[in-house]
């Protein structure tokens, strides 16, 4: 019968640097290998009980990791303030002074620039890229769809404000990456509810087309009617992005009732989903451009 791995008391529910323990005769080498620890970074464990989260990972690279005057930034560091996700296999983003030495490291994606002390704040003890810093590093890292759709959350969340992004960007007129924030400023609009949502706005713009207004509320005799995930009102076109929640039958019944009081307002709603966003957007869009034309005659 194997004998079970053993868990010091003083390790459980911990992390910790596997060469201390090892040093401090707490566990073996071969003894930190078992099944009892989870390895997190390079000479960085877990207890494996433990529930490793984003901020977790965050907290052992700041601790263990990264080097003074480094932050969390970008995809990891919008996560942080509650805009998207990084899953627990992904690496963190992180950025170093320009200057400093640093990785490659398994589990981190680093990266250079010049980092002022004004543009970093902690968070529960962790270094982090400032809301306004992170966009602007989100702005060089991703596709300007993917970026908008964060930094569209860090609007709406009031931690950002477009103005400042632009602002920020001219400030910096000349310096590599000043277009892009200042395209990502533009494209921003914090009334998009969802990263989907944001991603087919900023795909529909810049495919040529008026930006469209986001969550427009119709009215009839002053009264409620409906609200629009995307439209053009001058033309009473309306988009509908139907996600992964639509499989739920008592969501869809509710979204077409919704929209079922347009009936008789005249207005044209097209409906995408998750499938043929990822598969036949050129299809789409031909079908909204047929949609526009239509109504311009």
């Amino acid at each position: 019968m194997p004998v079970p791995p053993r868990r010091p008391a003083r390790l459980q529910g911990r992390l910790f640097r596997g060469s201390q323990v090892v040093s401090q005769g707490l566990l073996t080498r071969a003894e930190l290998r078992s099944t009892a620890w989870r390895p997190l970074f390079k000479d960085v464990y877990a207890d494996a009980g433990l529930v490793v989260s984003h901020p977790t990972r965050c907290a052992a690279a700041a601790r263990w990791l990264i080097p003074p005057g480094a932050a969390i930034a970008g995809r990891s560091a919008a996560a942080l303030f509650g805009a998207g996700r990084v899953e627990a296999h992904e690496s963190l983003d992180v950025l170093v002074p320009t200057g400093r030495r640093f990785g490659p490291v398994s589990g981190l994606a680093v990266h250079t620039a010049t980092l002022p002390g004004t543009d970093v704040v902690l968070r529960a003890g962790v270094p982090v890229t400032t809301p306004e810093r992170t966009c602007w590093d989100l702005a060089q890292w991703l596709r300007v769809e993917d970026a908008v759709a964060l930094v569209d959350v860090l609007v709406r969340r009031q931690l950002v404000d477009p103005a400042r992004l632009s602002e920020r960007a001219r400030r910096h007129t000349g310096e590599r990456g000043w277009k892009r924030m200042l395209r990502v400023a533009d494209l921003t609009d914090g009334g998009a509810e969802s990263p989907p949502e944001s991603r087919l706005r900023v795909r529909l713009v810049l495919a040529g087309l008026p930006a469209p207004a986001t969550q427009f509320v119709v009215e009839r005799d002053g009264a409620f009617v409906a609200r629009l995930d995307l439209a053009w009102p001058q033309w009473k076109i309306a988009i509908e992005y139907d996600g992964i929640w639509h499989h739920d039958p008592e969501q869809l019944h509710r979204d077409r009732r919704r929209l079922n009081r347009l009936v008789g307002d005249d207005w044209i709603v097209l409906h995408l989903t998750s499938k043929r966003l990822a598969t036949d957007f050129d299809g789409f869009l031909a079908e909204v451009r047929h949609a526009i034309r239509t109504r311009k005659r």
